[in-house]
């Protein structure tokens, strides 16, 4: 009897310790999204937005971007994306003040600003549409692996492009850290947003 005494109580003080490891050291997080590992720097790019004012990627240190490409006459990608980014920026309530949420256009012939500025109210005036010409434009699609087609020729009011539909998120120094589909779970971005924004706050 003694030894199941002994026995028992071992067990007992190894499920507390396991208890206690799990408890009290904290747990490697997983990203929800697409991980780049190691972290890419992202690649700057200054663009016009719907206010007609300068947006430099490089000057947006210590706040997260996140970022899509699409067009305003998209009839379904970009309004359920733009639709996510608001789920977004609710669910992170008081911290989305530290995160942009963007749209770069692969339509620079109709998305000038007032169009993207009206397009853009409807869901959130606060999130930023960025556009330019096919000279300023080019390099950015091409550096973040964007497909556009473009081969349909003269812009009609009623003309859809072929496009990328991923999301890609921009960390705090600059740094490109995740991709997301299109589709994802927007609670997946709030816990990766979360966990960035702490990871930095800790550091700090």
């Amino acid at each position: 009897m003694k030894n199941l005494g002994a026995l028992f109580i071992g067990f007992i003080a190894g499920l507390a310790t396991i208890f206690a490891v799990r408890w009290f050291i904290p747990q490697k997080y997983t990203f929800q999204g697409v991980l780049i590992d190691p972290p890419a720097k992202a690649m700057d790019f200054s663009l016009v937005d719907q206010y007609g004012e300068m947006f430099t990627l490089s000057a947006q240190h210590g706040k997260i971007n996140v970022i899509f490409f699409g067009y305003t006459n998209c009839p379904d990608i970009c309004p359920t994306t733009l639709a996510m980014f608001k789920n977004v920026k609710a669910a992170l309530g008081d911290l989305a003040a530290e995160v942009n949420f963007v749209m770069v256009t692969v339509d620079p012939e109709r998305d000038h600003p007032s169009r993207l500025r009206e397009y853009l109210a409807a869901f959130d005036p606060s999130f930023i549409g960025l556009s330019g010409d096919h000279h300023s434009l080019t390099p950015v699609w091409e550096a973040y692996g964007v497909y556009v087609n473009h081969s349909a020729g003269a812009h009609a009011d009623d003309l859809l492009l072929e496009h990328s539909s991923r999301v890609y998120l921009i960390d705090q120094n600059g740094q490109w850290r995740l991709t997301y589909p299109y589709g994802m779970e927007y609670e997946k971005l709030v816990s990766d947003i979360r966990y960035l924004l702490e990871s930095n706050a800790h550091q700090q």
